[in-house]
Order: C-alpha cells, then structure tokens, then sequence
C-alpha cells in the first residue's frame, strides 16, 4: 500500500504541453479520479506515474520512493487499460497468471492468487475459456484481474469502462468501487465522464489543458466550484450559464442579463458588493429551475418567464429546453409538469444555489465569487 506525489511535474512533447506544473498528493488506500476533456493531459498523468512517459521536470513519488529513474516494471503498480490487451490464445486463468509466471512465482502461489482473484470478480466458473467466448464485461473484469492477482501497491485504470454498452458500464462501475473497499488499495482511474466520477471517487481532480483546475471531494466539487470550467465540466445536464452584470437598485443587489433582472437575496449579497458593474457569468444548474407548482417550498424563488422550445421526458423527470430573449437553458423539471414546445412557461430559478464568476478576473476561465 502506498500514496502517491506528484511534485511540481511538467510533461513536454516539443512545444506542446501536455502537463503544467501538477501538483498532487494522493493518499494511501485512496479513490482518486483524474477527470477532463479529450487531450486534458489525465491519461498522460497515469503514464508518467506507470513510467510509460519519461517526466520533462519535476517528481513523481510512490510512498517515500521517488520514481522518476524506476523502471515500469519495479515501480510495484498495476494498469488496466481501455483496450482488455488479453492474448487471445491463452485461457482466462493463463492470461490472469502470465505476469505471476514471468516473476516465476510457484505455481500453486500462482494458483492460489489467479483463483482468489477471480471469486473477487466473480468469473472463477470462466477460467478455462479463451477471451472470445467471453462478452465485454467478462473480457474488462479478466483485465482487472490480471492487475490485482501481482497484488501492486498502487491500481492505474485508464478509462476501463469506455468500450461497454450503458448498462454494463453501470455495473462494472460498481464492482471496481466494491474491489476498491475489499482490497484497501490506492486507486487511480481517469475518465472523461463526469458521472463515473462523481459515483466512484473519493476525491477528484479536475484537469484542463494540462492544468490542475480543482481537487475536491465529488459534492464539494458540484456544490463549490472554483472556475466557470469546472462548475461546466461537473454535473450532468450541465450548468447553465447567462452572460450579464451586478446592478444596484436601491438597497438590493440584481443581477440584469438584459432580458431579464433577478434579485440577488439579501443573505447571499455580501461577496457580491465589491464587484458590481463587473461583467459575470450567472450559473444555474438545471436542477435548481423548477416548476413553480412543483417547486420545494424552501427555496428562494426568483421567477422567469420562458418559453419552451424542447421537451424531453425522463421518466422520474423532464428535461425543458428553454428560451428567454437571446438565453437558452436547461431545466430538470417535475414529471407532473405538462407543456408542449411553443408553450409560455414561468419557472422559478432557485437562488440559494446560484453561482456567479468574475469575468473580469479572468475573461477566459472565470473564477466563482464566494
């Protein structure tokens, strides 16, 4: 068992920079999902670690151990890969035992550790089978247990679940969170989506562009984020954003996005008086936009006439696609709510759980005013 540093690591291919400056500790037995876009430099993070990439500057430790001269093979770490990398002409138990007999482990510890691995996975009846009788999930679970059978310190998953169908990712995503509790072993796994993130992480860190963004727990990470990318990149459907200013009328706070004005509440006012004038960015997430006959008692309502543009039903929801002058946004809405497209619709925007980011801190990526 070990934690896992990264100490101020560059990663440079030419002039391109995949990794800027990462700063990153990770605690032993921990649950750590590196999370971004397409080319965000997450998976070259999990390289790095592996030894597969070669550090440009800075330090990666494992425990006390820097690793930056270690060779892959001693660095006491598994990978599981996005393709299963199983050999087609070997048996399941062959294939999970191929790495323990390179180490020329005794066979009946080989044995012993490829059959305990599988009851964990639950594919002991499948050993005997070649990888094209299996189907995906068995295929993915075998990878997996050809990383815990060698027993590693750290666990590096690089978007396991990208080739399974909706259904399968589900439930191997539970299984990799229950390994996690049975084996108390350090995890790190990357993946683009945001939901496997938010069900399987302990903590997660938000990457963009090769720059660390943010590193929270998941609920923290939905409740505060620290910039416009993050509080976009976290949630599903994602934040909605308006584009406006902090005006004052009278003894209150407003925030005017030309087609429409909404009041600030008065016990949320505080942060906000130093920057009014200021260009922001207004954020409502679409499960905090209601239907007003539905809406939570509790909430401070701010009305907002819409007009609806798509309707998608869910099921247990429906998702409105709406208009305002030149705004379009999302909210998840109570099924019992019935409207067509082209119907005039006044929803509420729950502002206890409203976000605002300085424009003018920085225009490209704005940071959350707290």
């Amino acid at each position: 068992m070990a934690s896992v540093t990264y100490n101020n690591v560059w990663k440079k291919f030419g002039d391109v920079v995949a990794l800027q400056d990462l700063n990153l500790d990770i605690a032993d037995k921990e649950f750590l999902v590196l999370v971004g876009p397409s080319g965000c430099g997450k998976t070259t993070a999990l390289r790095c670690l592996a030894g597969l990439e070669e550090i440009t500057e800075g330090s990666v430790f494992i425990g006390e151990t820097k690793v930056n001269d270690v060779a892959p093979k001693d660095r006491d770490i598994a990978m599981v890969f996005q393709s299963y990398a199983l050999y087609p002409h070997m048996t399941v138990f062959d294939n999970m035992a191929f790495g323990l007999k390179l180490r020329k482990v005794p066979k009946q510890e080989i044995k012993r550790l490829v059959e305990e691995a599988a009851e964990i996975l639950g594919i002991e009846g499948l050993l005997n089978r070649k990888p094209r009788e299996l189907s995906g999930g068995q295929r993915q679970r075998v990878a997996v247990g050809r990383a815990i059978v060698r027993q590693p310190k750290v666990f590096l998953f690089d978007e396991p679940l990208s080739n399974l169908d909706a259904k399968l990712r589900v439930q191997t995503r539970a299984q990799i969170s229950k390994l996690h509790q049975r084996l108390q072993t350090t995890f790190i796994y990357v993946t683009h989506d945001q939901v496997e993130a938010m069900t399987m992480a302990s903590r997660i860190a938000v990457l963009n562009n090769g720059v660390l963004q943010q590193l929270d727990s998941p609920q923290k990470l939905y409740d505060y984020p620290d910039n416009m990318f993050v509080a976009g990149f976290i949630g599903s459907p994602s934040m909605n954003f308006f584009n406006g200013k902090i005006v004052r009328e009278g003894d209150a706070l407003y925030i005017d996005l030309d087609s429409f004005k909404i009041r600030i509440p008065d016990e949320r006012r505080a942060p906000y008086e130093s920057i009014v004038d200021h260009k922001i960015v207004f954020g409502i997430r679409p499960e905090d936009i209601h239907n007003p006959d539905f809406a939570p008692p509790s909430i401070i309502a701010e009305p907002v006439e819409t007009k609806v543009d798509v309707t998608e039903l869910m099921g247990n929801e429906i998702f409105l696609y709406l208009v305002n002058g030149e705004h379009s946004f999302v909210a998840r809405v109570d099924p019992r709510t019935r409207v067509e497209m082209g119907d005039d619709l006044r929803v509420v925007f729950n502002m206890q759980n409203m976000h605002i980011f300085d424009s003018v801190a920085d225009p490209d990526n704005p940071i959350a005013v707290r």
